[in-house]
């Protein structure tokens, strides 16, 4: 707190002690990914910090670690690497083998917090004959393609199907998902979180016995976050006997003693929460010496979390016109829009219309369908400095204007078809070109309201699942 107060009134001293903290939050990655991860995830985080310092535009920290002796050494050593020196792949092996001839028909998930580990694990399991996918979020991060709602809802289908036994996932299977039932749950690392430890547990035993077992190395970080775990469960289920006996009991609010002072409501720095996947960036250390009060989490959509309302997508051009090509850039997007009231893009550095061989009119066509068909705020900044700067004013705002967040935000203005389209897409998985598809098959809110469930899936462009949703909503009670 002390070195953000610092950075923000422009001492030097400040902005040095910032680079150094962003220097030392990548060598305490580097150590967790080698104690609960393995040595193949941190080979290739080594290479990736060894080409940022050593490339043009990498951080300080990075570069500062390049030029370090021990870093280079232990750089060099890992290129040498034939085979994992962790224990836990061949455990994890074990584990599915053991499961699979007690039960051929079972179906197992692993868990996994890095993208890296899961496609060790894939590639670990296929070389000894087990076959398994990998299911990871809509975000791609650098050179690792994430996976659309479509090929994420196929994977699923062909899991639930049988086709294949064991799926690897990553956060992203915890929750949102129709995930199938299991036989076997392995949590490949613990987590220091209570409420994602019962989601993963939550995954096996629906429909009968089944089996959790978490994957701790001794002597590390995984028997502080296991306990961790354990300790805020036992906590939680304290707190909810405690809550339903209160709830049975009621009582008198007392006053208060004495009027609490402005201070204690005041944050600490403009908060921002930023994916763990981003530390690399330059972004992450220039936020840091502007005074932000930085938060690492596993964002599920976005790069950058403000408030309850906002989350931020970082690409560079070049990123920009590779995922136009490559990848499934709208369908990234749109989860991130159907999350958040206020998603936003920012395209960093850069001409993105001579990044690939692509038709300008093609590339203004995307940029059109990202604001006006997603609603997503398009950003464009010159380079990190300019994102971080970016990012910091939008936060500055955000934390200006609290106060209660209305559950739909409102627009002033806004003509009669508007308001009904924006009512419309507010259903489950619509949308505003599915709310105009609605709208003109049935001319008024009413109806739709009104409509059976035949006369919803009649409707072109609707599925059966989507109008399913629509019909319950508008008959389920208000509780």
């Amino acid at each position: 707190a002390q070195t953000h107060q610092r950075t923000a009134n422009r001492y030097p001293a400040a902005f040095s002690a910032a680079s150094v903290y962003a220097e030392l939050m990548k060598l305490k990655h580097a150590i967790t990914l080698a104690e609960s991860q393995g040595s193949e995830v941190l080979k290739g985080y080594l290479a990736k910090l060894y080409a940022e310092g050593t490339g043009a535009g990498g951080s300080k920290a990075s570069q500062r670690l390049v030029q370090d002796r021990s870093f280079r050494e232990l750089f060099e050593r890992s290129v040498e690497w034939i085979r994992e020196l962790h224990p836990k792949p061949e455990v994890a092996l074990g584990l599915v083998r053991q499961q699979l001839e007690d039960s051929p028909d079972s179906r197992i998930i692993i868990f996994a917090t890095y993208r890296d580990t899961v496609q060790l694990l894939v590639d670990y399991l296929a070389k000894h004959g087990i076959e398994s996918e990998r299911f990871v979020g809509q975000a791609t991060k650098d050179a690792e393609k994430g996976l659309s709602q479509k090929k994420q809802i196929a994977a699923l289908t062909r899991f639930r199907e049988g086709e294949f036994r064991v799926l690897v996932a990553t956060s992203v299977g915890e929750e949102g998902l129709d995930v199938p039932s299991t036989d076997l749950v392995i949590f490949y690392e613990a987590v220091p979180s209570e409420i994602r430890s019962i989601q993963r547990k939550g995954r096996t035993g629906r429909s009968g016995a089944g089996r959790v077992v978490v994957l701790v190395t001794k002597g590390t970080s995984d028997e502080v976050f296991r306990h961790v775990s354990t300790a805020k469960e036992k906590m939680m289920h304290k707190s909810m006997r405690s809550l339903n006996a209160a709830l049975s009991t009621p009582r008198e609010i007392p006053l208060a003693v004495e009027q609490a002072s402005i201070e204690e409501f005041t944050p600490q720095g403009i908060k921002i929460v930023i994916d763990d996947r981003e530390t690399s960036s330059k972004v992450v250390e220039v936020l840091s010496t502007m005074g932000a009060a930085i938060r690492l989490e596993r964002l599920p959509q976005g790069d950058y979390a403000i408030g309850d309302r906002i989350l931020v997508e970082r690409k560079t051009a070049k990123d920009f016109a590779d995922t136009l090509i490559n990848r499934d850039l709208l369908g990234q997007l749109k989860a991130m829009a159907d999350a958040v009231p206020r998603p936003v893009l920012i395209v960093e550095g850069g001409d993105i219309f001579t990044q690939r061989d692509i038709h300008p009119n093609a590339v203004r066509g995307v940029l059109s369908a990202i604001t006006i068909d997603l609603g997503i705020t398009l950003l464009f900044t010159k380079d990190e400095q300019d994102t971080a700067q970016m990012l910091y004013v939008i936060a500055k705002r955000e934390e200006g204007e609290r106060g209660e967040r209305k559950m739909h935000p409102h627009k002033v203005q806004r003509s009669v078809r508007e308001e009904q389209e924006y009512i419309i897409s507010a259903f489950p998985e619509i949308g505003l070109k599915n709310a105009r598809l609605l709208l003109a098959h049935f001319g008024s809110v009413k109806a739709i309201v009104n409509a059976s469930l035949e006369e919803l899936v009649a409707v072109q462009g609707i599925g059966e699942k989507t109008a399913a949703r629509i019909y319950e909503v508008c008959r389920r009670e208000y509780h």
